[in-house]
Parts: C-alpha cells; sequence; structure tokens
C-alpha cells in the first residue's frame, strides 16, 4: 500500500528507485531528498531495507518480477527519471525448479515477455538492458544509479595506511588482468590471487560468497581481492560495491588486500571501511583502468 494519501496527478514528477538489498539504496535516497527531490521508492519484497520508507515520499513493496507493476506505479506518480540500487541475490532464482519459482514470485505478463522474449540471454546485462529499454518505450528513463552519491565514488590512489607489499603489487598486476577480462564476458567482478595464481573467480554467487570460498581454499591467508567495473560499465546498474562489511569479509577469509576501480566502485561508509581495514592491517588500493 502506499504510504501517502495525497493524490498523485497533483504533484511534481518525481525520482522512481528500484530498491534491492543493501545500503546504496538509502544512499540514493538520501541523497535525492537533499536535491529537492520527490522520491517513490518501489522496494523489491524480501531484499529492499524496511528503513527505506521513512526516506520516500511515496513507498511501495512488490515482488521482484512485477515490471509491470513498477512501470504502473511509476507513471501513476509522474515519474519520469528511475534508478535501480542495491542487490538482487540472482541465486534464488535458479534454487528450485522453474514452475516453483512461478509460483513463488508470481511474474507478471510483462516481466514474462521481457524474461522469454526480450533478453537476447540471462545474464546481468542482458536481462537490465532489457528492462530499461522497456521502461524507456513506457516514458520512463533509467538514469546512472550514482547520480545522487557521487562522492560515495572511490577516489584513485591509497585510501589505507597500510601499504601493499611488493610481492602483492604482482598479485594486483595479475589479478587486474583477469578480473578485468571476467567482467568483459559479464561472468563477475571479482578475482582472489596469491603469489600469482588464481585462487577463485566470481560468478552468480556474488563477490561475498567469493571471499568465503577464496579463504577455505586458502587458510594460510594472505590473498589480494581485485574487483573490477566492465570495460564500458552502464552505471544505471550492478555498479561495483564496497563496504565495512567487505572489509570484514575479507578479515574473516585472511585476505591482505583490496583493490578496486577509482571512480566506478560505490564506497559505502568509506570512512569506518578505510578505519577498520587499518585496524585489520588490509590495504585498499583504488586504481584507474
Amino acid at each position: 500500500m502506499p504510504k501517502p494519501a495525497d493524490q498523485p496527478d497533483q504533484q511534481p514528477p518525481a525520482l522512481g528507485l528500484i530498491a534491492g538489498a543493501g545500503r546504496f539504496p538509502l544512499m540514493v535516497a538520501a541523497g535525492a531528498r537533499r536535491a529537492g527531490c520527490r522520491t517513490v521508492v518501489v522496494a523489491l519484497r524480501g531484499e529492499a531495507d524496511r528503513r527505506l520508507r521513512d526516506q520516500a515520499d511515496c513507498f511501495y513493496t512488490t515482488g521482484l518480477l512485477r515490471l509491470g507493476r513498477w512501470i504502473r506505479i511509476f507513471r501513476r506518480h509522474r515519474v519520469q527519471q528511475v534508478i535501480m540500487a542495491g542487490r538482487v541475490r540472482k541465486t534464488r532464482v535458479h534454487s528450485t525448479a522453474r514452475w516453483r519459482q512461478w509460483l513463488r514470485y508470481l511474474p507478471d505478463l510483462t516481466s514474462i515477455k521481457l524474461w522469454y522474449f526480450h533478453s537476447r540471454d540471462k545474464r546481468n546485462d542482458s536481462l537490465l538492458s532489457a528492462v530499461a529499454d522497456h521502461m524507456q518505450r513506457k516514458g520512463l528513463t533509467m538514469v546512472d544509479s550514482t547520480t545522487y552519491c557521487r562522492d560515495a565514488l572511490a577516489p584513485e590512489g591509497l585510501l589505507t595506511q597500510t601499504a601493499p607489499t611488493d610481492a602483492q603489487q604482482k598479485d594486483i598486476e595479475l589479478g587486474w588482468q583477469i578480473a578485468k577480462q571476467l567482467a568483459r564476458l559479464d561472468v563477475g567482478q571479482s578475482v582472489a590471487v596469491k603469489e600469482q595464481d588464481i585462487i577463485a573467480v566470481e560468478a552468480i554467487e556474488g563477490t561475498d560468497a567469493m571471499i568465503v570460498r577464496a579463504g577455505q581454499l586458502v587458510p594460510a591467508g594472505g590473498w589480494t581481492l581485485v574487483k573490477t567495473a566492465k570495460p564500458n560499465q552502464d552505471m544505471r546498474f550492478d555498479v561495483p560495491t564496497v563496504g565495512p562489511d567487505t572489509i570484514e569479509n575479507l578479515h574473516q577469509a585472511g585476505a591482505r588486500v583490496l583493490v578496486v576501480e577509482a571512480g566506478k566502485t560505490l564506497t559505502i561508509d568509506r570512512h569506518q571501511m578505510i578505519r577498520l581495514a587499518d585496524r585489520h592491517h588490509i590495504a585498499i588500493l583504488a586504481r584507474a583502468d
């Protein structure tokens, strides 16, 4: 149910926010409010943070595969621009048989058509590009997801007092090359490296799960995580993100270096993240492509 009782046709155009999991949607909503925008939030059920309700002018909870409903909500509130922010656990889509997933998510006709007929494959970029194209045909423009929180993008350089060693620099160079190739193929965005050997690569499980796996494969620790953007990163969706939780996971898994791409990686609670990294003697390096 919508939060306010206002009549949307009497209000000015608003920003639409499709919210998944994590802090990113909260950052977008807060930034939009500071910029004087009215925000209409479509929170994905089972993913979005409940605190978004307090940041939104209009708040709706809806299913993951309800594209038609998202569009109807936004058009009703005279939304012209839409931002998609936050994680969606894609592993849930493949966790059970297809017919069970349809029963669980109850996709609407718009989502079914997009899934089967308008996306060239089922990789993230293909699906999200198809969503953006369909929204554009309905008069809704999906824009850069960092528009209202650009100050959260990682600046170039060493962010921590802890610095990589000469040996770790070699791992960084190898990891950067491999991560860029993975990102170009839209397989994943992260790779774990130790002593110039590839320990683990990210796929559908996501970075956090890959970090756990790398830690299990290298119980002695001392490895490097490299996380990059795609060569032609579409900043409308799937922007690489790190934060304090990433550092804590790296610490638990024995990692010693985190490398991200400057200007294309969101840093959640950056100052807290850096303090935590220095406390755990983990170097954070943001490098340009």
